[in-house]
Parts: C-alpha cells; structure tokens; sequence
C-alpha cells in the first residue's frame, strides 16, 4: 500500500511540474504600480481585504464553535425566546460602523482620482477602430499608435511567423506616448467611432472613451521605464491588437523628444502657405471663408 501512495504522489508531482512555471509567473494579487493613485489604490484594496478577512474568522468562527459545542449529540436544548432587542441592536450598529470606515478612506480616495487640477501636460487621446491618437494640447504636437509591424505580420493567418519570437507581441506599437516622469499629466479621453477603454495596469487607470464625450483621468510616474496596456472595451474584431504603451523619460528626454516632434511637424505646414496667391491670409480661402470649416463638436481645443 505504501508503494502505491508513493507512486501515486510521485506521479501528481511530476504531472504539476510543466504547470509550476506558468503559476510561478501569474500575481494573484493587484499590481502595485509605479503612480501614487496605483499605489493607493492597492493599499485601499489590501485594508478592505484584511478587514473582510478579520470578518470572516469572526463569523466561521462563531459557526463552527457554536456547531461542534450545542451539536444535538451533547444535549443541547434550543432557546425559548423570540428575539434580543440587545442584541438585534449590536449587530446592526457594528456592520453600519464598519461599513462608514470602510466608506471615508474609499471616499478619499475617488476624490482623489477625480482631481486634475495643477497638471503640468494635458494631452487628448482620441481611440479609433483600430489605433489611437494622442494630441499634446498647447504643444503642437500629435500623431497616431498603432500595433507594430512585428505584431501585426505576426497575427496574420498563415503568416507562418511565431508569435512568442516576437518581443511583446501585440504589446507593442509604432508611436508610444512619451511622458516626463514626476509630471502630473492630465488625459482627456474620448472616441472617433465607437466605445474604447485606455487602460494601463501600472498606472492604475482604466476609464472609457465614448464618442461625443470627453472623460479625463490623471496619472504621475515615478519611475522611469515603458508600461504597456490595452483597449479594455470590445471595440470590434481587431479589438485585441489595439495596445497602449507609455513611454516615461526623464525630463531633459522629453524636452528634447518634445522639440524633435514640433521641429518634424513645422516643415508639413510650410508647403500650403506658400501656395497661397500673394496677400491672401495663411487662415483664409479665396472667398475670405476659413478652409478648413468649424471645429468639430468632440474638439478639445478649447479643453485646457
């Protein structure tokens, strides 16, 4: 009998062994995150969860000890009486007692995220099917992300490439959003199409584009690196090969980066105002009509 339970336990080792690395790799918990609204998140999430963890000892343990101590088997006589206003009256003012402390740091913690005031950038993303675009507002500056071409040849049916030899496949894009790191950024959120969701794990924000709307969020890395997330909203049959990555630089980078992208940016807009026959307005047609019509009602010109 002894060797049967040894080769049986030596049998479901060895069958969990190919298992023990992917297990080894999955966070069952919430990510930390490298913003102080991810890290307050979390610390929100862990004393919600300590608290519900005290609450259950409590009350299994009442139920345990209360059926293994008056079990029938020992003599146990039920009570008589209806009712304990006493006690009716301690167990609900303990759960409302509870419920308010759990409510005020909670509370504080969404007004929190709420706040956008004294951001230092302010950009729009607009998501689009399948892509999205980020507008530094003030800064002249905007551009398109889309799924890089590793990715993207990758996905093909029949493509006969390896997903996993592609270095953060469908994790990765053409255009990453650039950040100075210790800034406080303000993005505003809305959608060309359809219903999109911008959503990075690290920085602990996930908010939804809707077309016609404007949602805002904020965020301030501390620690300089690449953080890469997704569309969080089905968008549509490429909703997968949308990803988010956000790039944060030190300050000096940014400067520069920002500078490059303005510099690259100017020349484009050179050519159509030296079309224009002699002293007619850069702003105006030939007919004194503004060419390019009114501001759509989604623009966020105005948003800062």
């Amino acid at each position: 009998m002894s060797k049967i339970l040894k080769y049986l336990t030596a049998t479901a080792v060895a069958a969990c062994l190919p298992f023990a690395a992917a297990f080894a790799e999955w966070e069952l918990n919430m990510p930390v995150g490298v913003t102080e609204l991810s890290r307050d998140i979390y610390g929100l999430h862990m004393l919600i969860f300590v608290i519900c963890v005290v609450i259950g000892i409590v009350v299994f343990g009442v139920m345990i000890y209360s059926i293994v101590s008056f079990r029938h088997s020992k003599g146990a006589v039920a009570a008589n009486f209806d009712h304990s206003t006493k006690l009716e009256i301690v167990w609900t003012i303990i759960p409302i007692a509870i419920l308010v402390g759990m409510a005020v740091p909670a509370a504080d913690k969404l007004i929190k995220i709420e706040d956008t005031r004294d951001s230092k950038l302010t950009i729009e993303v607009t998501g689009y099917q399948w892509k999205w675009q980020y507008n530094y507002l003030g800064q002249n500056v905007s551009f398109f992300s889309t799924l890089s071409r590793e990715s993207d040849k990758a996905r093909q049916l029949g493509s006969g490439i390896d997903p996993y030899s592609v270095k953060n496949y469908l994790l990765d894009v053409d255009n990453p959003l650039v950040v100075p790191v210790n800034a406080k950024v303000r993005v505003l959120l809305t959608a060309g199409d359809v219903l999109h969701a911008w959503w990075v794990p690290a920085f602990g924000m996930k908010k939804d584009a809707i077309p016609g709307f404007v949602n805002e969020l904020w965020f301030r890395a501390d620690q300089v690196g690449t953080y890469r997330g997704q569309c969080a909203e089905l968008c549509g049959r490429d909703h997968g090969f949308m990803p988010v990555v956000v790039k944060v630089v030190e300050q000096a980078e940014f400067d520069q980066w920002l500078k490059d992208k303005q510099g690259a940016a100017a020349p484009a807009a050179a050519p159509a105002t030296a079309s224009l026959p002699a002293g007619t307005n850069a702003t105006e047609s030939s007919d004194g009509k503004d060419p390019t019509g009114p501001l759509p009602s989604t623009s966020l010109a105005n948003a800062e």
